[in-house]
């Protein structure tokens, strides 16, 4: 825990210039307010006001004031200089109303929301991410492409590009901010690279995969490449998935481990599966919020459609990986990296705990192989899909009174009015694929 006193100290210390005062809108676009030093007592006070309506689903013209309260354990100094050489810090921030409560449009507010639940049922959850990325060379004005000379695959020693050497130096950087880095390797698709960091309490992991993708877009910048967290940039081949490792800890114990169960896992660990495999139709629209999401969730490209889970197998959407003990956890493959980490985190824990309060069960594992099955099998075993479209998704998510309870009316109303509005300007464009297909034909 640090202090004001202490970041106050510090900046001067440190001779920091600006401070950066970090949030993230409802669709998870990451915004800041920069502090010059002379501002920076206010700042930590939450005295900064911004203009919520200028923010996508923030709030309206006529109560557009909304105040920055620091989380202070969120501060960092960034491991860079900006602005002719003077060094720059961030902190994330909670969003509130000029009276002081909490603003019911605030993701981060939202996610702590369903954490203190957890809290009150006696379970402290932890997630751990696996992000992954493209990185694509720069045009020759800088504008981002979907070019790479990157021939390497998953795990390569040397893909012959640039992209090695970049991806070390986002490793070296996260380090900096006193991430655990436990891997870093090149993925299945040329330019596709995964780094991996250590689980943690759920909202220091949401603030920390925001920090992730701010850091490899910065780095890739400065190695003259465009990062993108897209799901699906290249047609024909892999798409970036962002699986989502999860536990519940009791103390320090984990609560998903059953020693004594034939598959070592406690009937806790299968009521929260069933939890996510039941709500997972309605809550996929955030955690794949893109028209693109739903062109990565299609057979053939190591993607789940499925809703199924599984021991080992990577076909099902939900998979138990081999590590008991301490490690015992559900892996949720499906969401990707372009989703809000905050709304994402909260309803898929908010899922998990509801298939705890209600007992769910979720059958027996299917360990074959989804992708080779006929529809006549998985009929048989009620194996169901993952909408086929961000349409379908927000059908299934505006159903649901456990997605809008833990969102809130808010964020639930504006996200599915923002959603609505993509879906309809995607419908109505022409795309180069229909001038191909039926130009000269019809």
């Amino acid at each position: 825990m640090i202090t004001r006193d202490e970041i106050l100290n510090l900046l001067k210390s440190e001779h920091v210039s600006y401070l950066r005062l970090c949030f993230t809108d409802i669709m998870g676009i990451s915004k800041n307010v920069e502090i010059p030093a002379s501002q920076f007592p206010r700042a930590l006070d939450g005295q900064v006001l911004f203009d919520g309506s200028s923010i996508e689903g923030f709030a309206r013209i006529e109560e557009s004031d909304m105040v920055l309260v620091p989380d202070y354990n969120t501060f960092h100094l960034l491991p860079w200089d900006n602005h002719g050489g003077h060094k720059i810090a961030r902190i994330i921030c909670d969003i509130a109303n000029t009276n002081g409560s909490a603003f019911v449009g605030c993701p981060r507010s939202a996610l702590k929301h369903i954490c203190n639940k957890a809290k009150h049922m006696g379970y402290t959850p932890k997630m751990g991410p696996e992000a992954e990325f493209f990185l694509f060379e720069r045009g020759e004005h800088g504008q981002a492409t979907t070019r790479t000379h990157d021939s390497g695959s998953y795990f390569d020693l040397t893909p012959i590009d640039r992209g090695e050497e970049t991806r070390r130096a986002i490793v070296q950087t996260l380090e900096k901010l006193n991430f655990e880095v436990e891997a870093a390797h090149h993925e299945v698709a040329h330019g596709q690279h995964e780094i991996d960091f250590k689980y943690g309490d759920v909202l220091d992991t949401a603030d920390k995969i925001v920090t992730f993708r701010f850091v490899v877009r910065k780095v890739a910048l400065d190695f003259g490449l465009h990062a993108t967290f897209m799901p699906k940039p290249i047609y024909g081949i892999n798409g970036s998935g962002m699986h989502t490792h999860q536990s519940l800890f009791i103390d320090d114990n984990n609560a998903f481990h059953d020693p004594n169960d034939p598959i070592e896992l406690s009937k806790i660990a299968r009521h929260y599966i069933a939890g996510l495999l039941h709500h997972v139709p309605c809550f996929c629209a955030i955690t794949n919020p893109l028209v693109n999401s739903y062109k990565r969730l299609v057979p053939g490209y190591e993607a789940p459609t499925h809703i199924v889970w599984s021991l080992r197998n990577r076909s099902p959407l939900l998979r138990i990986p081999d590590r008991r003990g301490s490690g015992t956890r559900a892996e949720l493959r499906s969401p990707d990296p372009a989703c809000n980490p905050y709304l994402a985190f909260a309803v898929m824990l908010a899922a998990g705990l509801d298939g705890i309060e209600n007992k769910m069960d979720p059958g027996e594992p299917v360990n074959k192989n989804i992708y080779n099955m006929s529809g006549r099998e998985r009929a048989r075993l009620k194996i169901k899909s993952l909408p086929s479209d961000l349409d379908k998704a927000i059908d299934e998510m505006e159903k649901s009174e456990l997605v809008k309870n833990a969102l809130g009316e808010h964020i639930f109303q504006h996200f599915i009015t923002a959603k609505r509005r993509e879906w309809q300007k995607y419908i109505a464009q022409v795309h180069p694929w229909e001038i191909e297909q039926y130009l000269t034909t019809y």
